[in-house]
C-alpha cells in the first residue's frame, strides 16, 4: 500500500475574501491539487491559517448572515449572526465555510481535522 505524503501549507489570511480563501483551503484539504487525486481516497494536505481576524467579508453578510443550529428539543432552534460569531471566534467562521465546501461523506470529518490556526 502506498503511503500518503502530506505537505503543510501555511496561508496568510489577512486581506483575503472569506469564500475565496475557504475554497482554496478546501481544495488543499481534499487533495484536488495533486496529480494522484482520487475522490474516494483521503490524500489531502495539512493547512495552517494565520491572521484569521483580518479576513474580509463582502457585501452585507457580516450583519445579515445567520448560522442556525438545533438542540433537537421542541422549539430549540438557535441562531447566531455572523458579526457576533466573528467577534467571538473568527476561526469558527472560516471553519464553517470550509466545512460546507467539503464533500458530505466520511472523508469530511478527517479532512477538517487537518485545518489548524495560528495566532
Amino acid at each position: 500500500m502506498n503511503t500518503i505524503n502530506r505537505e503543510k501549507h501555511v496561508i496568510d489570511a489577512s486581506g483575503k475574501v472569506l469564500g475565496r480563501l475557504a475554497s482554496e483551503i478546501a481544495t488543499l484539504l481534499r487533495g484536488k491539487h495533486k496529480v494522484t487525486f482520487e475522490p474516494h481516497i483521503d490524500n489531502g494536505d495539512m493547512v495552517e491559517v494565520s491572521n484569521v481576524a483580518e479576513i474580509v467579508v463582502t457585501g452585507k453578510k457580516m450583519n445579515q448572515k445567520i448560522y442556525y443550529r438545533h438542540s433537537e428539543y421542541p422549539g430549540g432552534l438557535k441562531e447566531t449572526k455572523m458579526n457576533t460569531l466573528f467577534a467571538e471566534n473568527p476561526e469558527e467562521v472560516l471553519r464553517k465555510a470550509v466545512w460546507n465546501m467539503l464533500p458530505k461523506n466520511k472523508l469530511r470529518a478527517r479532512a477538517i481535522k487537518r485545518l489548524t490556526f495560528s495566532k
